[in-house]
């Protein structure tokens, strides 16, 4: 399933936007949260893209604009394969073919699918909400607030990422999981502080 129409946003961005969030509200087999997470953060590195790029004297801004950059890259990329990760899940769920053991086996293969990619959406996520706190510090002031705004998008998209991957795998305390999510949760919730100070 294609999410995304890079062409159709370039010619006119308002039908690809109505278009994403048509497929965002329709019944499953649809976009879902994560893919959600992943339009959110990539919408964050393109602010701060624009921060990078519009702050003529930030001798380090064209460098952070590239990595913000590939990260929105990298987060649309994510989009697809989350809403065919989901898709893939309600499939084997529906699957009555093999045995009940093969069947579980399948569907825990998905699942855990199902929360890896949200889990890689979460550390793209984190490394845009770090770049915006750096362009909140260091861009032209003008565009400062852009930077902020970047910031507070992409924790969101973390900790919406990481909240499925929870869910995805009921991971408890102490899971290795868990903790990863933890860990990104937390700093971007860090970032988006110093990019608000």
């Amino acid at each position: 399933m294609s999410v995304f129409n890079d062409d159709a946003g370039r010619s006119g961005s308002t039908v690809s936007l109505h278009g994403f969030l048509d497929a965002l509200e329709a019944p499953a087999p649809s976009p879902c949260g994560g893919t959600a997470a992943a339009v959110s953060a990539a919408m964050a590195a393109a602010l701060v893209t624009m921060v990078g790029r519009g702050s003529s004297t930030w001798i380090d801004g064209a460098g952070i604009a590239a990595q913000a950059r590939a990260l929105r890259a990298r987060l649309v990329a994510l989009g697809e394969d989350d809403a065919a990760a989901f898709e893939k899940v309600l499939v084997t769920m529906r699957d009555r073919i093999g045995s009940p053991e093969q069947r579980d086996f399948a569907i825990g293969a998905a699942l855990l699918r199902a929360a890896e990619v949200p889990l890689q959406i979460g550390e793209a996520a984190a490394d845009v909400a770090e770049l915006a706190a750096i362009a909140a510090r260091e861009g032209a002031p003008h565009l400062r607030p852009d930077a902020s705004a970047a910031a507070v998008l992409a924790e969101a998209s973390v900790r919406a990422a990481t909240h499925l991957v929870e869910i995805n795998l009921a991971v408890v305390p102490g899971d290795q999981h868990y903790e990863s999510a933890a860990r990104l949760a937390a700093a971007a919730a860090a970032a988006r502080e110093r990019a608000l100070r």
